[in-house]
């Protein structure tokens, strides 16, 4: 039987403004990836998310992205590997800080947005965070985009490594995302979306935005939670691979 995990991104709220229905998708998810303060995210909210995925058995990530609040992480900023790595291990060590005091464990780091996608085209960036994640825990499971330049870096510098896809993004020929400014970047039928997150699962392939189909490992697969939509399709996602007999399963 296939096995899969299930992760959202979470956490992202700070100050007066929410983002999100997280405690409620905790139900439905084996992973979270918990924004660091960088993007979104406060102390507070932290440690709120870290102490509700803990009481609710879901596996905790690290979510680093640049730091830029005010564009929610998703515009590209220009910066040498020293700084890449100085973010990594600021933004881990912090959700660490919470995840050890409330008695958890930290099972992954997962970049954000466009410090994410940067990475999976530019292997400088990727070796550089995955060198920060190595020098902090040599355990940490790197996720990344499938078969990008974060899975290779992973490999390269020795620490584990999970091949991340996604339900609702188009994918380009060469297995990167298409850009959110692009139409039809983001898929918003829900029914269409289940089935491509099968297929990916059962046969290692997707339909890219110009029609072919590419291969692809599926190790976890994302669900935003930043989406409105997110807590109904957590929900149906999840009733629709069980009918496929898939097992959700944290990476761990």
């Amino acid at each position: 039987m296939k096995t899969i995990d299930l992760n959202c991104d979470l956490g992202e709220s700070f100050g007066l403004y929410t983002i999100g229905n997280d405690e409620a998708i905790l139900d439905y998810v084996t992973s979270v990836n918990i924004a660091c303060g960088f993007h979104g995210g406060d102390p507070l909210v932290m440690e709120k998310t870290v102490r509700m995925a803990i009481e609710k058995g879901v596996a905790i990530g690290a979510h680093p992205g640049f730091p830029d609040l005010l564009g929610f992480g998703r515009r590209n900023m220009a910066v040498s590997p020293k700084e890449l790595k100085a973010y990594i291990t600021y933004q881990v060590g912090a959700l660490y800080a919470f995840v050890k005091a409330n008695g958890g464990i930290l099972q992954h780091v997962k970049p954000h947005g466009a410090l994410y996608n940067m990475a999976a085209a530019d292997y400088s960036m990727a070796l550089a965070i995955a060198e920060a994640i190595a020098a902090f825990d040599k355990g940490l499971i790197l996720m990344g985009l499938a078969n990008s330049n974060l899975i290779k870096a992973a490999d390269d510098v020795g620490i584990p490594r999970a091949n991340e896809v996604f339900a609702d993004r188009s994918y380009n020929m060469d297995g990167t995302l298409v850009s959110r400014n692009i139409e039809g970047a983001l898929i918003h039928d829900e029914e269409l979306c289940k089935a491509r997150v099968v297929k990916m699962i059962k046969e290692g392939r997707v339909v890219s935005i110009e029609g072919a189909e590419i291969s692809l490992k599926a190790d976890s697969i994302c669900i935003h939670g930043d989406n409105p939509l997110a807590l109904s399709f957590a929900c149906g996602l999840r009733e629709r691979l069980q009918a496929e007999n898939i097992i959700l399963k944290a990476l761990r």
